[in-house]
């Protein structure tokens, strides 16, 4: 469900946005790699995903990836290792090319029962293209990419099957999130807040209503990431998906060239 989020997300540019972008997709032996040339230092857009997973991988699957993203003038990108990944040296393969082993993201999974009611002076809405702007931009800011990436993001809402919802302070949007189902499970994604509107549980009420509704879509499963705990950090994001009864999966190393 990740990675159909993450094609879907190519799939609703523009061909003139998409080529402003530098945007594209590539299979490497069953791996999705996605790149954003214009985006050269976003690892949201510029990844790699299920490498090892449906088939092994090989050595040179890694020089096929570091090739395009060479090519495309991207600096960062980050190169998601599963852990049944195959085969067991592919990892020392990673550091071969050069790559480094960065912070992790944890993967969290829940079923549909309820989640608990939580409390916010911010309303919780699903929005249509009139707000598309308004959610691209909270997004863009909330996870560092330029203005050139809000066509792409606006283009989210108004997708088959994507959910997007804005928390409003009055009438101002003060937050967002989206939810794409397909075939019964269900993404949590795109969860930012508008710096003049945080620590009023915002986010909260944005993944409780997005549970509710995934119920009612006759979701079966959710699933939702975001980066590992770290000394030093308040990781406001991992605790309010804990907060609303997700689990803690499987912790998914990233590598990345380094710094």
């Amino acid at each position: 469900i990740e990675r159909a989020a993450l094609l879907d997300l190519h799939r609703a540019v523009s061909e003139q946005n998409r080529c402003q972008l530098g945007m594209g997709t590539l299979e490497v032996n069953g791996a999705l790699l996605s790149v954003a040339d214009r985006e050269p230092r976003n690892i949201l857009v510029n990844r790699v995903l299920g490498l090892g997973l449906e088939r092994p991988a090989r050595a040179e699957d890694i020089e096929t990836i570091r090739a395009r993203y060479r090519e495309a003038g991207v600096e960062e990108f980050f190169l998601h290792l599963h852990p049944q990944a195959r085969p067991a040296q592919l990892r020392g393969w990673l550091e071969d090319a050069g790559l480094v082993r960065t912070r992790s993201w944890m993967k969290f999974s829940r079923d549909l029962s309820p989640p608990p009611q939580l409390q916010s002076e911010l309303r919780v809405e699903p929005i249509g293209p009139e707000h598309a702007e308004d959610f691209a931009r909270i997004v863009a800011f909330g996870f560092d990419f330029t203005d050139a990436a809000l066509p792409c993001l606006a283009a989210l809402v108004g997708r088959p099957d994507w959910h997007i919802y804005m928390s409003f302070a009055g009438d101002q949007p003060a937050g967002t999130g989206a939810l794409l189902v397909r075939d019964g499970i269900g993404w949590l994604d795109w969860a930012a807040t508008h710096p003049d509107h945080r620590r009023k549980g915002g986010q909260g009420v944005l993944l409780a209503r997005r549970i509710r509704d995934a119920a009612d879509l006759g979701c079966r499963m959710l699933f939702t990431a975001t980066g590992e705990e770290v000394p030093g950090d308040p990781q406001h994001s991992y605790k309010n998906i804990l907060r609303v009864g997700f689990q803690e999966a499987y912790l998914r190393e990233n590598y990345a060239p380094p710094l």
